[in-house]
């Protein structure tokens, strides 16, 4: 199959991750759905981790390319681009999952307090 015939909307995922990126995050328990890959208005596939298109400008580039052409939302998939590996991202999912101790806690009081 070439990529031109390649389906664009086919699951990258499993379980909210992307097993196929051995450092990618897990969006699951966060309230962020993953979302499937799209093709931007130069006709570039975005998010399908074929990190080469026929009609990117990074394969057409000559002296002439204006390197603002690569620039803007429509080059960035949401869920899956390379900024979800940065420890900031990485904390900013975490900080979006319960607890693992919910639903089993009290949400003002520190129930544990002096028991050990």
């Amino acid at each position: 199959m070439t990529k031109e015939n390649k389906e664009i909307d086919e699951n990258l995922t499993i379980n909210e991750t992307m097993p196929h990126q051995i450092n990618a995050p897990s969006f699951e328990g966060t309230g962020i759905k993953m979302k499937p890959p799209f093709v931007n208005e130069h006709g570039v596939v975005i998010g399908d981790s074929d990190y080469s298109s026929p009609n990117s400008p990074l394969e057409n580039w000559t002296e002439d390319t204006d390197p603002e052409i690569m620039a803007g939302d429509e080059w960035v998939h949401p869920t899956n681009d390379i900024g979800w590996n940065t420890a900031e991202n990485r904390d900013l999912l975490e900080s979006k999952k319960k607890p693992k101790a919910y639903p089993f806690m009290h949400p003002t009081i520190d129930v544990s307090k002096g028991t050990d």
